[in-house]
Order: C-alpha cells, then structure tokens, then sequence
C-alpha cells in the first residue's frame, strides 16, 4: 500500500515538474510585479496567497496537459523520453484526472475574487490548455506561451484596480516578449529532434538568425520596462536592477553563442534571476 501510494506521488511530482520549479519561477516574478505595482506597495495577504497558489497550481496543469499533448512525441525526444506518461509511471487516464483535479483548485481560488477577474481567468485556461498543441500548427508557439505566462499580470491590475491601465499592457508586452526570448532558448535545446519528429518552434523559425533575434527581444524587453519605469517615476534602484538584467541578458547571449544543447538550457534557467532582480528592484521603490 505505501509503495503504491509513494509511486503514485512520484508520478505526480514528475509530471507536474514539481522536481524543476524554474517554470514557477518564471510565472511568479512577472505576477509578484504586477501585484507589487497595482497595488502601490504591498498586496494583501488574500491577493498574495491567491495569486502565488495560483502560479504553482497553473504551472502544474500546464505541464500536465503538454505530457498529454506530447504523448506521442515525448518517446522521440532524448530529453522527454522518461516522462511519466512514457515510462508508464501514469496512464493517460491518471493525467487528465489530475488535470482536471487542478484546474478544479484554481477555480476555486479564482472564486474568491471579483467577477470581471473571474471571466479573465477564462482567458488563462484557454492560453493554457491551447499552448501545447500550437505546436503543432504555428511556428510560433512561444508567443501563445508568452501570453499565458503574462495573462496573470492583466488578472492582478484588474483585481486590485478595477481597470487594466497602459504599465499593465506594457508590463504584459514586456513578459511575453521576455518569454519567447527564453522558450526559444530552451526550444533550442530540442530543435534538432523536433526538426525529426515535425514540432514547430521558433528556434527552428528564427533557425541561424536566432542569438540576433533573441538579442533583440531583451533589447525590446528592456525598454519596455524602462518605459514602465519613467511613467511610474521610479528611481535609481529599478533603473539598476534593468542594467544589472542587461548585464545578465549578455552573459545568456555569451551561453548560446555555440549552440550548445546544455549551454543552451543554462541559458534559459538563468532567466530566474533576471525576474528576481527586477522584482527587487520594484519592491525596494516601495519600501
């Protein structure tokens, strides 16, 4: 009975990538942005816990729903190849269950908010649960994952605000933005597999124009944030946690530079400190 139960929590710890927090962590700084400024300074304790539950619970239906959308490739590819649902650690029936079971929890948390909030999330599951079978249509499955990872940020200001100003839709420009730079380099890792198996990606789009594109989407990235900034009037401490990202965003240029598989990937989880130093940047203008 205890064996059972353990394998079944490994399962579920594996295919919500609950061993691989970077993709919470890619969701949360963006949301914790939007939050800190929507809210002028501190969110309340309600919104803090419902937006960062939020986060984990929507990156585990996520990674939930690719595994299923996935089960027919997953085998081909060298880095997927040990998923649950391909080592038969979960049959397909236990993820959509599951699936089911969380998007079931962030309805209920979305519950506790206002309406005009509650009809937003609509949008979220739809990025969501669309984002991982657009890749099988559109070379350009980054831009629908970069919105979804941003859509949370438009949910905040809703909430707090009542109204999605102009910094929302700039803070929602500049994240997704952001996330098609850092997904094509993690899509960068697999593009020779997926050349094989037929997934479409940017980084096959973009193919040897990438490092320059992915260049000029943090060029863009950081000045959509400068321009946050100025309409917020912010002062020295945001304005040097974009040149300390800058900075970042060249050593990821330097990581990519040969096309290496794991330099690549480095690349990509590096971006969890760009998204801190820019919260810490917001935060401190607030204190």
């Amino acid at each position: 009975m205890f064996n059972q139960l353990q394998k079944k929590w490994l399962a579920i710890k594996l295919i919500t990538r609950m061993d691989k927090p970077i993709g919470t962590y890619l969701l949360l700084w963006p949301t914790y942005w939007a939050l800190w400024i929507a809210s002028d300074g501190w969110p309340n304790l309600h919104l803090f816990m419902v937006f960062s539950l939020g986060v984990f619970i929507m990156r585990s239906a996520g990674c939930v729903i690719n595994d299923l959308a996935d089960i027919n490739v997953d085998g081909m590819v060298e880095r997927t190849k040990n998923r649950p649902l391909i080592s038969g650690l979960m049959t397909k029936t236990q993820a959509v269950n599951l699936f089911g079971v969380l998007i079931g929890c962030a309805l209920g948390l979305v519950l506790t908010l206002s309406w005009p909030t509650v009809y937003l999330s609509v949008v979220a599951l739809v990025l969501a649960a669309s984002y991982p079978f657009m890749k099988r249509y559109t070379q350009l499955p980054q831009v629908v994952l970069g919105a979804a990872f941003s859509w949370g940020m438009i949910m905040a200001f809703a909430e707090i605000m009542g109204e999605i100003p102009l910094v929302a839709w700039l803070l929602f420009s500049a994240n997704l933005l952001w996330t098609v730079a850092y997904d094509t380099m993690y899509a960068m890792v697999d593009r020779e597999d997926d050349l094989k198996i037929g997934v479409k990606s940017t980084a096959i789009l973009f193919n040897d124009h990438d490092k320059r594109i992915i260049g000029f989407l943090q060029l863009a990235v950081l000045g959509l944030l400068f321009t946050v900034g100025e309409l917020l009037a912010f002062g020295w401490p945001y304005q040097l946690s974009l040149v300390i990202s800058g900075g970042l965003f060249s050593y990821q240029q330097l990581l990519i530079s040969n096309r290496e598989r794991d330099k690549c990937f480095q690349a990509f989880l590096h971006n969890h400190w760009v998204g801190l130093i820019i919260f810490i940047g917001i935060f401190i203008e607030y204190l």
